[in-house]
């Protein structure tokens, strides 16, 4: 995924739609048996073998038994499994994917298929257009379950209908530094949207990033549901850039001194773990958008978000580590990703 493209890219760092799909005439995946697993596995792989679309035939099949633990948790990491989909080591479980993740389907998770198209930016309408082709494409090899009145059926009853959930990944630094976090968010859900953390449902928000996505696929268009989501990130996007603003007038010295501290910490701490790495470096992309900081790039740290998560530790250490390693190890990473930068000369703002 190409994460210097985008609308809105400095608050919008991702648009994700995700088509939950399930074959007609095998239970859902929670209700399976080894041989019926088999056989979703095998019908899936083959529609997309036998296709000649250049988009789908152009993803790489991982099946799970054939790729570590590890090399799981990394997919996990990157948005392009979820976590329960990582866990077993089952050749009846996989991934298509594209080679640089934008499109992912995971085969035998929650449903039997779940396609999701992820670009960077504002681009809703884009991913949504990607996915129907994949979509289109495995339905003239594959026969769906849906029903007249309630539309694709799903293993999730709040995803029954369209099957549709459209997401958008954003960066709200001015929106908690002003307060204004708990009433916004509470808007937002009376509006029938979710608001979950950087993995999604269940998780906390950390870093600032938050997951804004629709609830309800039933009684609505995918058309429908993308306008509305469009409408209240744009809605979000101007509050964020109005708080930020304010905070630049307001409290211009506080925030050069939190975006300074955060550097300063990121570039020279000998041991950091997860979650302060995660506030820290929201500080700089936040300095960063304002002109505090610069000679970082956005994907520079979109980059970083990624790579000090536990798995990437590991595999590029080539060993499995405690958790305090681990924290060593992140800080190191982080040093070396930021002090690439160097060749842009880095510089923080500068006293008028």
């Amino acid at each position: 995924m190409d994460a210097k493209e985008g609308k809105e890219s400095d608050i919008v760092i991702s648009s994700r739609i995700r088509l939950a799909r399930n074959l007609q005439d095998i239970s859902f995946p929670y209700f399976m048996n080894a041989e019926k697993a088999q056989q979703s596995m095998q019908e899936i792989s083959e529609a997309w073998r036998q296709s000649d679309n250049g988009l789908l035939s152009s993803l790489k099949l991982l099946s799970f038994n054939e790729i570590s633990a590890w090399d799981r948790q990394i997919l996990v990491e990157k948005h392009l499994i979820s976590p329960e989909h990582g866990v077993a080591e089952d050749a009846n479980r996989g991934l298509l994917v594209s080679e640089d993740g934008s499109i992912a389907i995971m085969i035998n998770e929650e449903d039997h298929l779940r396609i999701q198209v992820v670009l960077p930016g504002l681009q809703l309408e884009k991913c949504h257009e990607l996915a129907q082709i994949v979509d289109d494409e495995l339905e003239k090899r594959l026969d769906f379950a849906f029903n007249e009145q309630r539309g694709y059926l799903t293993s999730c009853p709040t995803n029954v209908g369209t099957g549709m959930r459209a997401s958008v990944m954003l960066h709200l630094p001015g929106i908690a530094i002003s307060g204004q976090r708990s009433r916004i968010f509470q808007n937002i859900h009376q509006l029938g949207m979710a608001v979950r953390g950087l993995y999604g449902e269940g998780t906390e928000i950390i870093g600032n990033y938050v997951q804004l996505s629709n609830q309800i696929t039933l009684g609505q268009s995918e058309n429908e549901i993308i306008t509305n989501l469009g409408i209240i990130t744009r809605q979000m996007v101007e509050q964020e850039k109005i708080l930020r603003k304010s905070l630049q007038q307001d409290m211009r010295y506080q925030l050069e001194d939190r975006v300074g501290r955060a550097y300063g910490i990121l570039t020279h701490a000998r041991v950091i773990n997860s979650n302060e790495a995660l506030t820290l470096l929201s500080d700089v992309r936040l300095g960063m958008d304002l002109g505090i900081i610069q000679g970082i790039s956005p994907y520079l740290i979109n980059q970083l978000v990624v790579a000090i998560k536990p798995a990437h530790l590991q595999k590029r250490s080539g060993g499995e580590m405690e958790a305090f390693m681990r924290d060593v190890k992140r800080a190191e990473v982080i040093k070396e990703i930021l002090f690439k930068s160097k060749q842009s000369e880095v510089e923080l703002g500068k006293e008028e």
